[in-house]
């Protein structure tokens, strides 16, 4: 069937209007010049036809006339002496203007509310480079955003750019609320699908250093969600590689929970893509922590870009031994060296030949204070004899109060270094069928160990002194509903819980306290409470994704230093090497002292500030060689170590 003339114009105009804004403006526009011109030729002709209409003698003027006409109708007493055809043309001209600038005017308001939404929204095209892109948001986000600041603080310009799915206005508002001061960073947020290749373009995604995906729930959200959040986070990835004509050359770190999503972006086969199971690395920590106290505070500052760092450094080594380095260094202690044949290698013996192309971990201040000049500036006491006591492993009673998906990490890392038959108890209050299930599938494969679940409420006084605290070498506090539930709250009932256990527990029972802290903003409020070490679980996850976004290797670090194969970080009392206090060394003595027993020296713990936040728990890591030490029994040595004997 043909279609009509009519019907084809309409089509085209249909389409044509359809393009957006642009279009409607073109075609208003030229509308009211078609108009003008007709009207301004109908005038003049008029004039021509009816000469005693000519009452001008004056073609611009007429032109002119009618241009103010149709732009104010106010100017249509020009025409007042006019004879009365041309008074009707006036009215038609004055008429026509107000209808057709009255629709421009309405579309210019319209496009420009459209611009100021879209402003407010985030919606305009980012023009940053060389910036860190986060994709997502949760409660860590401010956390992450803090470290990135530390992380620039030594440039003169840098910028985080956030895409997520929130109100931009919500994003900003939350933002200047907990950072009111970005240094030389500039925080930029805008709203988009980040799983979306054209939001990703917008963001200027191609020329990003680094790219975080946060998930999209917190580790207590059911599992439907957790499992929404990966596809979300596998989705990002791929329009990140397509952004790249299917290439990836940007390091990323996603969170995923789920192993089956971390499987498949190990299908990428792209080490620039690293997927961390944040939560597995917590319960890694929790475990560790509860072996050795102060632990916590030590991984804070190792990890964070506050303090002391892990660096990979690079040099002309001259073939200096491992062992020698540090007292070469003005700055810094070796932990290992990697190389991309060998790989990394914690603790490596002493008498090692450091080659050229070889990179060493190095823990420092600054990246900026690493110098290797092949000269040796501190000398230690080398006829300094340690008595290399060992502890003896024993059997633990552990108490777990409350449950998070972190707690059956730690149980499995736990029988890893405890000895056989030792009790983990765990205390909640009205246990579902899924949390009875967990513990009896969890006590059958560790049969090994007593593993059992006691439904009491650990918020009830009566309840807590019924399972007797003090009968346990560590208590570990974890959140107290299966449910998902905000961080706040369950830092509210671990509150109550330490202060419940102040009042049934005395201090000299010597009773190793961990909990677990999700909001940082709670710390202070935590330390009053006595507790022994408290990992903040937020602000740590958001440390390690922000250290992998600045230096990707350091996975190959984390996956070390919290396996239980290996070398791992532990505080050690100064009765394991001396036997007669006060010792009076300087930490280049302590460095020696602690590879006779083949370990690292990495700082000390004063034990009568070991309560003080002030005094960083009484951790000093890192300090200058040639610092005048006098160690009591009370002290520890910070080391990198085989075990925790």
């Amino acid at each position: 069937m043909k279609n009509s003339f009519r019907e084809r114009l309409n089509y085209k105009a249909e389409r044509f209007l359809s393009k957006g804004g642009s279009s409607i403006f073109k075609s208003l526009l030229i509308i009211f010049i078609i108009v003008f011109v007709l009207l301004v030729g109908l005038r003049l002709l008029l004039v021509s036809i009816f000469p005693s209409l000519n009452y001008t003698g004056n073609i611009f003027r007429d032109i002119w006339v009618t241009f103010l006409e149709m732009t104010d109708p106010g100017n249509m007493n020009q025409d007042n002496d006019a004879p009365t055809f041309l008074k009707i043309l006036t009215v038609l001209s004055g008429l026509t203007g107000v209808i057709l600038l009255s629709m421009l005017i309405g579309f210019i308001t319209t496009a420009l509310d459209t611009m100021l939404y879209d402003f407010r929204k985030g919606r305009g095209k980012v023009i940053e480079n060389n910036h860190t892109v986060i994709l997502g948001w949760n409660e860590r986000i401010v956390d992450v955003i803090r470290e990135l600041i530390l992380a620039n603080e030594s440039e003169s310009k840098a910028s985080v750019v956030i895409l997520s799915r929130e109100d931009k206005e919500s994003m900003d508002n939350l933002i200047q609320k907990r950072l009111e001061d970005t240094m030389t960073t500039e925080v930029i947020t805008t709203q988009g699908d980040y799983a979306n290749i054209n939001e990703l373009k917008r963001i200027n995604l191609e020329t990003a250093r680094s790219i975080i995906i946060l998930a999209d729930c917190s580790e207590s959200a059911i599992q439907k969600k957790k499992v929404a959040s990966d596809i979300q986070s596998v989705k990002s990835i791929l329009a990140i590689t397509a952004c790249q004509n299917g290439k990836n050359e940007i390091p990323i770190i996603a969170e995923i929970f789920t192993k089956e999503k971390r499987d498949i972006i190990s299908f990428f086969e792209d080490d620039n893509i690293i997927a961390i199971d944040s939560w597995n690395i917590m319960g890694k920590l929790l475990i560790q922590t509860s072996l050795t106290s102060g632990l916590d505070t030590v991984y804070k500052e190792i990890l964070s870009f506050d303090g002391c760092e892990i660096y990979f450094y690079e040099d002309d080594w001259k073939g200096v031994l491992f062992g020698d380095l540090s007292y070469y260094l003005k700055d810094g202690i070796p932990l290992g060296i990697y190389s991309e044949e060998e790989g990394l290698a914690l603790r490596p013996p002493i008498d090692t030949v450091l080659k050229n192309g070889d990179s060493v971990v190095i823990l420092a201040e600054d990246d900026s204070t690493i110098s290797y000049e092949n000269k040796q500036y501190f000398f230690p006491n080398r006829d300094k004899k340690i008595i290399d006591k060992r502890l003896e492993q024993t059997k633990k009673r552990i108490l777990i109060l409350g449950w998070h998906k972190v707690a059956e990490v730690f149980i499995e890392e736990a029988t890893d270094y405890l000895l056989e038959s030792s009790d983990i108890d765990i205390m909640f209050n009205a246990p579902n069928d899924e949390l009875n299930q967990t513990i009896e599938e969890i006590a059958k494969e560790y049969s090994d160990f007593n593993i059992t679940l006691h439904d009491s409420n650990p918020l009830d006084l009566h309840k807590l002194e019924a399972i007797t605290p003090s009968s346990y070498d560590t208590i570990v506090i974890l959140s107290q509903s299966m449910e998902e539930q905000p961080a706040d709250k369950i830092d509210s009932d671990t509150l109550i819980i330490l202060l419940l256990l102040r009042k049934v527990i005395k201090e000299e029972d010597g009773i190793h306290i961990i909990t677990q802290v999700l909001n940082s903003e709670n710390q202070e409020i935590i330390t009053q409470t006595n507790v022994d070490d408290f990992i903040i679980s937020n602000k740590l996850i958001t440390m390690i994704l922000a250290q992998l976004s600045e230096e990707s290797l350091m996975k190959i670090f984390y996956d070390d230093i919290f396996s239980e194969d290996g070398s791992e970080i532990y505080v050690k009392p100064t009765t394991l090497y001396f036997d007669t206090f006060p010792q009076k060394i300087t930490f280049a003595d302590a460095i020696f002292c602690a590879q006779q027993r083949d370990e690292i020296c990495l700082g000390i713990r004063k034990g009568d500030l070991s309560k003080s936040l002030d005094d960083n728990f009484g951790i000093m890591l890192n300090p200058s060689k040639d610092l005048d030490l006098e160690l009591t029994e009370h002290d520890f040595l910070i080391v990198l170590s085989e075990d925790e004997l």
